[in-house]
């Protein structure tokens, strides 16, 4: 029995059930079994080598406790919590080396999705071990260089149902700040901040406002595809939760990666007042935001809140001095944001570029002339000059090739 590990142990786990089932060679039961581990494997992204041992390695990878946030955090522990951890390696050795002859189905999945990923690797690596200390060595040096838990396996998640629920890859795709034409003031002052984040320097939280589809959004992704590796996370969250905010960030205080929390298309009508929840965690509250949590959002409105005459309706006139308190509120949510970057339509001359740059990359074979003057016309009738614009115009002619 593990101790780090127990609840694990019910009798509804799959280790449990594997073993009950190896036992008793019910057969059935076993191909059940070996469908739930391929369903997982695939969905997860180790259904190379040695399914078994790769869902072993994912889950003791992904496991939060005492000792594999410790380790974290800091170095591995001494003392009882260590030895606690080596008795835990000896039984998910016994485990991992578990024999049947029914495993010939699930032992051999060269070549098929998740051959070059993480756990695949730490689960070859820990096959040729042949120690329990050795698994110690290299699970906590694991934990010490990327962490454990779902932070650990991946960099892209929503906040779902009351949980942190993590987003596949190719959600969040392969862009990268250079292959955004245009905006280079706005991306090199994104890098600069986010870089001084992940250094643990002081960093704003930052607005990106303007116009639909130019790149906003995408900004973010860049991102986090560029310094996933060196810790930083995102999580997603939508004007619904807000509520929520302070115990989302609460999560994460202790954490060793630097999340940002994203919210795109951030605004407000003028009878919402969720807003008050996302003033109160930036700047404002008697509980501070923790210094590895940064929000960035994306709106159309520079200041968020929507504006309108009457809200001057409350302005003191005592000489002209005083503003509205109506405006003020509104406003006061946009002036929270240290950093406000504006992604205006890119002039004609650089949606061109931009619509160059796309078709290029997707190897679309066009003369110059023809390119951009179906470009001209499309724009006019699909929402103006836009980075969404050209890149929907470029995947309209790549469908017709």
């Amino acid at each position: 029995m593990c101790v780090l590990l127990a609840y694990e142990a019910p009798a509804d786990s799959m280790i449990v059930r594997l073993s009950t089932a190896f036992s008793s060679d019910d057969v059935l039961e076993i191909h059940i079994l070996f469908h739930e581990l391929i369903t997982d494997a695939f969905a997860n992204n180790y259904a190379s080598g040695n399914i078994w041992q790769n869902y072993l390695t994912h889950f003791i990878l992904s496991n939060e406790n005492f000792f594999s946030l410790a380790c974290e955090r800091h170095d591995p522990p001494q003392g009882s919590l260590r030895d606690i951890a080596l008795h835990d390696f000896e039984v998910f050795m016994r485990l991992f080396c578990l024999d049947n002859e029914h495993m010939h189905y699930i032992d051999n999945f060269e070549g098929e999705a998740g051959q070059n990923s993480p756990v695949c690797e730490i689960s070859k690596a820990i096959a040729e071990s042949h120690s329990s200390r050795k698994i110690y060595d290299i699970v906590t040096n694991w934990y010490k260089r990327h962490g454990t838990g779902i932070f650990a396996t991946n960099k892209a998640f929503r906040y779902s149902g009351g949980k942190i629920i993590p987003l596949p890859d190719e959600n969040v795709g392969d862009i990268r700040l250079d292959d955004l034409v245009g905006y280079e003031a706005q991306k090199s002052e994104l890098r600069a901040n986010t870089e001084a984040f992940i250094a643990g320097r002081p960093a704003n939280n930052v607005l990106l406002y303007g116009d639909g589809g130019t790149g906003k959004s995408t900004s973010v992704k860049a991102l986090l595809n560029e310094y996933a590796d060196e810790g930083l996370r995102v999580i997603e969250i939508y004007k619904h939760q807000f509520r929520d905010i302070q115990k989302i960030t609460d999560g994460l205080r202790k954490r060793n990666y630097k999340f940002i929390i994203f919210i795109d298309d951030l605004s407000f009508e003028e009878n919402e007042s969720e807003y008050k929840y996302l003033k109160a965690i930036i700047e404002g509250g008697i509980q501070t935001r923790p210094d590895n949590v940064l929000i960035y959002a994306t709106s159309n409105r520079r200041h968020i809140v929507r504006e309108i005459w009457k809200d001057r309706d409350d302005m003191e006139h005592n000489g002209d001095i005083h503003h509205s308190d109506t405006v003020e509120e509104k406003l006061s949510l946009a002036s929270r944001f240290g950093i406000a970057l504006n992604y205006s339509s890119p002039q004609r001359k650089i949606y061109h570029e931009i619509v160059r740059t796309l078709a290029g990359k997707s190897g679309l074979e066009i003369d110059d002339d023809e390119l951009i003057s179906g470009a001209d016309r499309w724009e006019i009738r699909h929402g103006g000059m836009t980075g969404r614009a050209a890149r929907q115009y470029v995947d309209y002619l790549l469908g017709r090739k």
